[in-house]
Formats: structure tokens, sequence, C-alpha cells
């Protein structure tokens, strides 16, 4: 890392694309340098016309505008190289946040370093590494997922590659599928894996809720979702690896060597593996039926 007292690089060029990040929901967020940039670009690409508009305005700062978003990215693209090209600077902003992360802004800047087009970045807000870092979690390795796309089939695949993970897991989420997601996980994932419900962050009512999925689930069954949520996972601990190549017969022999009871064995084995003791019950007997027609 550099000095902090080093050249900053704060002069606007011609021809450069800036990717300038915004607040998350507290404008005293906004740097000093985002201000300038948006000041002295000759236009701004935001992902929602309305919502940059507003940002600019209570900013002081008044500056063409052009919409970029998920359906009119591949044209509106080309037009913003265009006038890149031309020798114009862009400032292009998303909704809250980092343009880029999770956001169509992704294609613009792989079409512009394509092209010989000079992107630079300025850096602020990310709402999935201000909720990684409130969660408590390992920071030290983590995955971002962002929204678990496509059908619940599709969800659940991708869940279920991330099984084995041992990072933790960054997703976001709105309201309206909060449930339905964090059900999926609990089946997928088990339900004693911690999580972290990020909502509203920056605001006066921020709100994160750390708990295990079986306690998300049902805290979101009593209590309407509301705003946009970061969910924070835990990774597959080393616990979890230490029972992994084991059948749920020798699973349970590990406990009931060690002294519990067949009862309790079984709750410990359901707790491990992130199931039902019904579950365990289920497969115990089906083994034990097709040993005694053997």
């Amino acid at each position: 890392m550099s000095d902090i007292s080093g050249p900053e690089k704060n002069r606007v060029l011609g021809g450069t694309l800036y990717l300038v990040s915004t607040p998350i929901g507290n404008m005293g967020d906004l740097s000093a340098r985002a201000i300038k940039v948006l000041t002295e670009v000759d236009f701004v690409a935001a992902e929602d016309t309305r919502n940059g508009m507003k940002l600019l305005s209570l900013l002081g700062i008044s500056k063409p505008m052009l919409s970029y978003f998920e359906h009119n990215r591949a044209q509106r693209g080309a037009q913003i190289v265009d006038r890149l090209r031309q020798g114009q600077s862009c400032a292009l902003i998303t909704d809250a946040g980092t343009p880029a992360v999770s956001d169509p802004g992704e294609d613009l800047v792989k079409l512009c370093i394509r092209e010989g087009v000079p992107v630079t970045a300025v850096p602020g807000c990310c709402a999935a590494v201000n909720a990684l870092v409130l969660s408590g979690m390992d920071t030290r390795r983590f995955l971002f997922e962002g929204f678990l796309e496509g059908t619940d089939r599709n969800r659940r695949e991708t869940l279920e590659g991330l099984l084995s993970c041992k990072r933790t897991m960054i997703f976001y989420e709105a309201p309206h599928r909060l449930q339905n997601t964090l059900l999926l996980m609990r089946e997928v994932l088990g339900g004693e894996r911690s999580v972290a419900l990020c909502r509203e962050m920056t605001k006066l009512n921020e709100e994160i809720l750390r708990c295990t999925l079986d306690e998300a689930c049902l805290h979101c069954a009593q209590n309407q979702p509301r705003g946009e949520y970061v969910l924070i996972v835990e990774g597959k601990s080393e616990k979890d690896d230490f029972f992994s190549h084991m059948t749920v017969e020798e699973h349970m022999k590990f406990y009931t060597d060690g002294g519990m009871s067949r009862m309790d064995a079984m709750k410990a084995v359901a707790k491990d593996r992130g199931v039902g003791k019904s579950e365990i019950y289920k497969q115990l007997t089906r083994s034990e039926g097709n040993s005694s027609h053997s």
C-alpha cells in the first residue's frame, strides 16, 4: 500500500470511465473525491436516472444523464463507449454502492477494457463488504455469490455446490424472496449453520440479526421482511469435515462408543448433519432393515 501522503489520482481526464461508489443509505458516506468526479465529468450513466438525478440534486450538481441498466446495457453500452472515444468523460453510478458488483456495470467495464478505453474507480460503499465486517464471521476468506438466480431447482443446485465451501458466503436478496431463500438454505446447508441478516445498513433503522438458519426462518415467518438484504452465511466447519466421510451408522457408533445413549447419539448426529432427528431414524431403520434381509 502506498503512503497516504503520496500523489493522488484526482484529475478528471477525458475519454475515461469513472466507477463512482455511492452511499447505501447514509449521504455522509459519499467521499469528497466522488463529489469532485461527479461535478467534473461530461455526463453520468445511472442504473435509474430518477435516483441518479435525486443524488446530483442533493449535491447541487447538474449533468447530462443516460440510463444504463439490465435491459438496455448492450445498446447503451456501445453509445457510452462511442462518447468516451470522442474524448468525453463519464461517471457510472448504481442506485447504491459500488457499480459493477452484482450489477450490469460489469459489462460496461468489460466493453471498455476490450475497446482500449481507460477505466478507473472511485472507491466507497459496498453493501457486501459492509455486511461482512458486521457479521462477526470469518473475514479472512469469503465468497461473494450475489443474488441466487433462476428457478428453485437452479437455486438449490447452486447451494448444493456450496455445501463443502469453507469460506464465509455473501448473498443479496430481495424482501419478497427472503423467506423462500432462507428455507432453501436451511434445507441444503442445515439449520445450525450461522447466518447474519443485514438490512437498512448505515440508516437510522439499521438491523443486523445474527443467528442460525433455523432461527432466521422462524424470525421471517413472524416478521414481514422489509428492504434489501445482505445475507452472510457461515462456511462449512472443520467439525463438519470430521464427520463428512462417515456413514450414518458409523457416525452413530462414534457417539455410542463414547458412552451416549442411542437417543442422544441420534440427536447429536442429526445436529452434526443439519437434518431432523426423524431423518436419521429413517436412515437407520432402512439400513437395519436391509441388513436383516441380507
